[in-house]
């Protein structure tokens, strides 16, 4: 049964990442828009340049997701079938990319500027190779970046990368109390293995270890929501009022955060998918009052075809004359000494 309160997330997460680069320097920011009359400057800026937080809401929702799914096939994460794991990642997976990369290939090899790689120690089979090598993030850290429409594989790359070593974990460490720990070990880590990256932007907005850590918070998450189901439904609202102001924050608030909190204030994003894991927000108590405004508000994965069709667009691509993003642009995230300026810069635009 699908769960309406992820596909929420989902849906929004989605929407926050096109608009992001629909934001970018010589495209369609939306302060330029007729929404401007009407909405608050604040309010557009957080809309508008938050697609790199939007992808870490979709790691933790990554993580909960496949391992809700596990559980409901094998009962126990110990009790994975590798094989069919492995399978199932693949037909899901490995269809849509090889059919991105064909076109992006044909693209390079007809040579429309945007598309081409051009950049030195770069090349289309380099390029190829990475992405369905999973290190396409760690190419881009030690060549540079690659055009948008290359680029935006990075998460892949991180995603696949973990649930290759994911169930081999479960099946040799067994007992769920001691997966659990080392989890919320992994999760804690994120704040720190973002700091200790100083030297290398690129690298530190597609590290594996930020990203491993939001979908080992994902894992935690499903885990939690397997054991506890609460018994009101004030409970299940009350973590949802705590998820949704903990993403306002961050979206909102980051020129005051980020002097608190620092690369920590990613942490505040995982509370969000984590209170929609209640069953009573997720709607699979089809009797609860609280399903159907849920259900009323939710935006299906089938969102995600507009995250496909603007990689193949040009809109998604960087202009030829820049093969990197400029400095400003906050699609590097925390990439900066003090990103939250970032924020403000876009804001007073």
């Amino acid at each position: 049964m699908r769960n309406p309160g992820i596909d929420l997330l989902r849906g929004l997460s989605i929407l926050l990442v096109v608009l992001h680069h629909l934001g970018l320097p010589m495209r369609i920011p939306l302060k330029r828009s007729l929404l401007a009359e009407i909405v608050p400057a604040r309010l557009l800026a957080a809309v508008n340049y938050n697609g790199y937080e939007a992808v870490f809401v979709f790691f933790v929702l990554s993580g909960f997701l496949i391992t809700t799914t596990s559980l409901e096939r094998w009962a126990r994460l110990d009790h994975i079938d590798l094989r069919t794991f492995y399978v199932r990642r693949g037909a899901r997976i490995l269809p849509c990319l090889l059919l991105l990369v064909s076109v992006l290939a044909l693209l390079h090899l007809a040579g429309f500027s945007d598309y081409v790689i051009h950049r030195e120690g770069q090349s289309l089979p380099h390029a190829i190779l990475s992405a369905f090598g999973l290190y396409l993030n760690w190419y881009e850290g030690t060549t540079g970046y690659l055009p948008g429409n290359w680029d935006v594989l990075w998460s892949l790359s991180i995603e696949e990368a973990f649930y290759i070593g994911f169930p081999l974990v479960c099946l040799t460490v067994r007992r769920e109390r001691v997966l659990a720990g080392m989890l919320a070990l992994l999760a804690a880590s994120m704040p720190f293995s973002l700091a200790a990256i100083v030297d290398n932007e690129i690298w530190k907005e597609k590290a594996y270890l930020p990203g491993m850590s939001a979908i080992a918070t994902g894992v935690l998450a499903a885990l939690f929501a397997a054991r506890y189901r609460p018994r009101h439904s004030g409970i299940a609202l009350a973590l949802g009022a705590l998820g949704a102001l903990g993403m306002a924050t961050v979206f909102l608030a980051m020129p005051w955060l980020w002097p608190l909190l620092h690369d920590a204030v990613l942490l505040l994003l995982p509370y969000r998918p984590r209170a929609s894991s209640s069953p009573c927000i997720g709607g699979k108590r089809r009797g609860t009052r609280f399903s159907y405004p849920v259900r009323a508000g939710c935006v299906r994965w089938g969102v995600s075809v507009m995250k496909f069709i603007s990689v193949i667009c040009s809109s998604f691509s960087l202009p030829s004359e820049h093969s990197e993003p400029p400095a400003q642009i906050p699609a590097t995230g925390f990439s900066g000494t003090r990103p939250w300026s970032l924020w403000r810069g876009y804001s007073a635009r």
